[in-house]
């Protein structure tokens, strides 16, 4: 296992502290309206957790994703829904820092850690999920504007965003399939951006989803971020860091329902004693720990060696796949130690479940790691 820092102790502490003052009290309220508290994300702006891994210049805390899982394990281990809302207000940043201008990130990142603007990402299509390379959103050059035309699903915060990350085609005539698309910076307040948010969900009902259309959007071409032609692989190295933060968000979602399963245990009676007494509920939650402390130790060493340079495709996507995974199953666990209980929204653990299982279809199913993985290993890649 990892030995933490003093630092790192500190911030975990500090994020476990603040999520269960802030998150606790009120996501059953939020979750069942469907709505999120803005007064959460500015406080935890306040309090240093967004976007710690942007460096100091560009208005960040200058740590790494590490440090970041640290923060996201902590928060989802209370609510993955309001922790996934939190972190989307930074997801792509990581796209803007990797591959912007200096004129790009000193433009948008300080008020993104500050919690001033929300930035997302917008990639998937009704007809290109895990077949990015498929994107048939255009963006057309018009003198100094790109002028984007399509349709975007499944994009977080679609209506709260003040810009989106949008991976669209800019060089049509290239070759090569991968070699199409570009990354362009979309202020959503412009005008032929149209957005809806779709409800219903069973997973992150606090988080905003949706639907986008770009009708003609004039977009400015200095908005481009990097080189046309290179989004596929931009994006890759994307998801690469962000996949880190899915992985935290399964091994606090583990936790989160673990504790609450040995919680529950050893005061619930049966037959005449706790069922913590009984030998298969022992053996029970000692496979419930040993598969959350071996995702959290695949997770730390993945992002450790992310935050020196050195990035493990396989590796991450091996932590993605199995915290994903393991928080179902942890999950499922839990409900099935609480009994009847465990399906009443009173108990508290539900929503583990429900939250767990779009870990393993975002940001990559999990048919996609383990694509990813055997063909690293196979040396197919």
């Amino acid at each position: 296992m990892v030995e933490l820092t003093a630092e790192q102790r500190d911030i975990k502490m500090a994020a476990q502290e603040f999520a269960e003052k802030e998150f606790r009290d009120i996501a059953r309220e939020l979750e069942a309206k469907e709505e999120f508290d803005d007064r959460i994300w500015k406080k935890t702006a306040e309090n240093g957790f967004l976007a710690v891994f942007v460096p100091e210049e560009y208005g960040g805390q200058g740590l790494g994703h590490f440090e970041q899982c640290l923060i996201l394990e902590e928060f989802a281990r209370v609510d993955l829904g309001i922790t996934h809302q939190i972190d989307s207000t930074f997801f792509g940043a990581q796209f803007i820092l990797f591959n912007g201008t200096e004129e790009q990130k000193k433009k948008y990142l300080p008020p993104v850690c500050e919690g001033k603007w929300r930035i997302g990402m917008a990639s998937t299509e009704p007809e290109a999920g895990s077949d990015v390379a498929s994107i048939a959103t255009t963006a057309t050059k018009d003198g100094d504007y790109y002028v984007l035309r399509g349709n975007k699903v499944f994009i977080t915060n679609c209506t709260t965003s003040d810009f989106l990350v949008v991976l669209c085609v800019t060089t049509p005539e290239a070759k090569r399939k991968h070699e199409r698309l570009g990354a362009i910076v979309v202020d959503t307040k412009s005008p032929g951006y149209e957005a809806t948010t779709w409800h219903g969900k069973l997973s992150l009902r606090c988080s905003t989803t949706g639907e986008v259309a770009f009708n003609d959007m004039r977009v400015p071409r200095e908005n481009l971020l990097g080189e046309e032609g290179k989004g596929f692989y931009y994006l890759m190295d994307f998801f690469n860091h962000t996949r880190l933060g899915v992985a935290a968000f399964g091994v606090g979602t583990a936790q989160g329902a673990l504790d609450k399963a040995v919680a529950h245990v050893k005061k619930r009676k049966q037959f005449g004693a706790t069922l913590a007494a009984l030998g298969v509920v022992q053996t029970k939650i000692a496979e419930m720990g040993t598969m959350v402390e071996t995702a959290r130790s695949l997770l730390y060493r993945a992002a450790l060696k992310a935050d020196r340079g050195e990035i493990d495709p396989a590796l991450v996507a091996m932590s993605k796949w199995y915290a994903s995974e393991v928080a179902v199953k942890v999950a499922d666990e839990a409900i099935q130690l609480h009994g009847g209980s465990g399906i009443l929204v009173e108990y508290d653990v539900e929503h583990y479940w429900r939250d767990a299982k779009v870990l393993e279809i975002f940001e990559g199913t999990k048919e996609i790691e383990k694509l990813l993985i055997g063909r690293r290993l196979l040396g197919l890649h």
